[in-house]
């Protein structure tokens, strides 16, 4: 019995070896640290790395030249950042439990902030789709302080490249990380507290459908931020390190880190570095991709 539990256990790590995109030995750099709680990476190459400093209530610029410089103050409690197909940055405000857009002037502009008359909870993470619409999870993590949960539920959105606000799904207790497949065929978001990762096909690009488990995360903690490489693996900020899916919905490998990450992007001109946030640090990892 020991002698086949190795076998099978020597067979699944080589396995994992031989599918992860993460360098055997590779291990996660320090780039920044002393923040409160950091989310939501970003990264443009005319810019750098954006980061929330969710609790800190400013948002921040990482270079390798300039390391640390203030980009948003206040940054009405940011939480995950992103870019639309103009350049301009979407953000989620838990602070003002909205979606707004960062014009070039540097006003902002309201996306969206209620849902049939009641506030939303605190916009999480976001993602924006080919034809310019913008995909975001909405659970009651971080709704101020004084202010109550004016929605029954948490929700999956949709608001479209015309401004129209779309309810997807509202079967999750706390949705939070959110990606979609390469060719946007499939969205996936996971249920934080449950550390389940869902699945549902995209249809004509503005519904979804078919919900299925992808994959789960184990036993402990919460899963968080997610994104997808090219190759199909889903990255998901988790317990302990960011969690490495096969297309498949297989573990293939886990990076691990001294605090649990909240999220995670790609970065870098080729961008194959890791840029991951977690409790008051930043780290980068460089990614084994050809």
């Amino acid at each position: 019995m020991k002698k086949k539990f190795l076998l099978l256990f020597l067979f699944i790590n080589v396995t994992a070896s031989a599918q992860s995109p993460v360098p055997e030995g590779a291990q996660p750099e320090l780039i920044a640290s002393g923040f409160q709680f950091v989310e939501g990476p970003v990264w443009s190459d005319t810019i750098g790395l954006l980061f929330s400093d969710l609790h800190g209530n400013i948002a921040y610029r990482w270079t390798e030249e300039d390391s640390i410089t203030e980009f948003l103050n206040p940054s009405y409690n940011s939480n995950g950042l992103t870019y639309d197909l103009d350049g301009r940055l979407i953000i989620n405000e838990t602070g003002l439990r909205r979606v707004a857009r960062l014009e070039f002037d540097g006003t902002q502009t309201s996306l969206a902030n209620n849902y049939n008359g009641k506030k939303l909870n605190s916009p999480n993470d976001l993602i924006v789709k080919s034809d310019g619409s913008i995909f975001f999870t909405d659970p009651p993590f971080n709704i101020p302080e004084g202010e109550k949960q004016e929605l029954s539920f948490s929700g999956i959105y949709r608001i479209s490249p015309y401004g129209e606000l779309q309810l997807l799904d509202s079967t999750l207790e706390l949705p939070n990380g959110i990606c979609f497949s390469k060719d946007e065929t499939k969205l996936f978001v996971n249920n934080s507290k449950a550390r389940i990762i869902y699945m549902w096909d995209v249809v004509n690009d503005s519904n979804i459908a078919n919900k299925r488990e992808f994959a789960r995360i184990n036993p402990t903690g919460y899963a968080d931020g997610m994104k997808i490489d090219t190759y199909g693996n889903v990255f998901c900020a988790g317990p302990e390190g960011v969690w490495v899916f096969s297309p498949e919905g297989k573990l293939i490998d886990k990076i691990s880190l001294p605090k649990n990450p909240s999220n995670c992007n790609w970065g870098d001109a080729d961008r194959k570095t890791l840029y991951i946030t977690a409790g008051n640090s930043v780290y980068r990892i460089r990614l084994g991709y050809k």
